[in-house]
């Protein structure tokens, strides 16, 4: 049986998206939709894709489509989420879920009435190098103690991972915390009951806080440190510092080190070292099984509490 897929959003994430469906056998993108029609013919053309448009209701139109891929703004996350379930079609929402807590739960109340499989791309728990340590702490091998771990970017005008301009705006908060958030309560397979931030000025132009810090503490005592920047000038991106009963970790993506900088191979931890290609192969194996998927939307949701009550304080 092939899967059928609609991907909206032919940017930076989306062209990741489509690069890694072409590894998994058994899917077939056959519809895309983006912003600009051009863009989006010449992504389409490029990827083989039959049918392209700006507007995603022709996406769902179509019979054919299975399932969709949403690689949309961050405003649009859950409202889309939404319109894809109640079209029948099973749905993968890029990270945010939303950017607000009433949104989300709307997108997990969809879910369950659909009966269709939601998913919120959390990519932190398909990179090789997190699963490593997963398969670890489920073994009872290692327990974490405390994770410190840098978001890191260097974006002070409206910009995309490609140096692009982008028609919307970024958040620390409810985007970039999101990863951390969900991944410390995950891989210390504990409920986060208490949670601190602060953040720095707002930036005239963007309105968004550049700069922000954020404590966490899990039922089962774990602390987190996380700090995030959009003032960085380089290196870019997270790294994670895993500190632990029995040894310290630090990952950046899909690379792992141990504390005193020695590789740990990570190449057979699973079938292979790209995140999103991974995590999109357990959304379409969750489709072909019937089951739910890891990261659902409703799995994924105490962090976008979390990050609730986050925005409360700093309010």
């Amino acid at each position: 049986m092939t899967i059928n897929v609609a991907l909206a959003g032919a940017g930076a994430f989306g062209i990741k998206h489509l690069d890694a469906i072409k590894q998994i056998d058994g899917v077939k993108v056959v519809s895309l939709m983006s912003r600009q029609l051009d863009k989006t013919k010449a992504v389409a053309e490029q990827y083989g894709i039959p049918h392209a448009t700006t507007d995603l209701a022709d996406c769902l139109a179509l019979k054919e489509v299975d399932a969709v891929i949403l690689c949309t703004p961050t405003q649009l996350h859950a409202s889309q989420a939404i319109a894809c379930l109640e079209a029948g079609k099973h749905v993968q929402v890029e990270i945010p879920l939303c950017d607000n807590l009433e949104d989300g739960q709307a997108v997990v109340a969809a879910a369950k009435s659909a009966g269709k499989v939601a998913m919120c791309g959390h990519t932190r728990r398909f990179n090789p190098s997190h699963q490593w340590v997963h398969e670890r702490i489920v073994a009872g091998e290692f327990n974490i103690q405390q994770m410190d771990v840098q978001t890191y970017f260097f974006r002070r005008k409206n910009m995309n991972a490609k140096g692009e301009p982008r028609s919307w705006t970024d958040h620390l908060l409810w985007h970039h915390a999101a990863h951390t958030v969900d991944l410390f309560a995950y891989q210390t397979r504990s409920r986060i009951v208490k949670a601190n931030a602060i953040q720095g000025p707002i930036h005239p132009e963007l309105g968004i806080a550049m700069d922000m810090s954020i404590q966490l503490l899990t039922e089962s005592g774990a602390i987190c440190t996380l700090s995030l920047s959009f003032n960085n000038d380089g290196p870019l991106g997270t790294f994670f510092r895993y500190i632990g009963d029995t040894g310290t970790y630090i990952a950046r993506y899909d690379d792992l080190i141990d504390g005193r900088d020695q590789a740990i191979d990570v190449s057979k931890v699973d079938v292979s070292m790209n995140g999103i290609e991974l995590q999109d192969r357990e959304f379409f194996a969750a489709i072909a099984e019937s089951r739910e998927p890891n990261a659902s939307v409703e799995q994924v949701l105490p962090c976008y509490e979390v990050l609730h009550q986050l925005e409360a304080q700093l309010a």
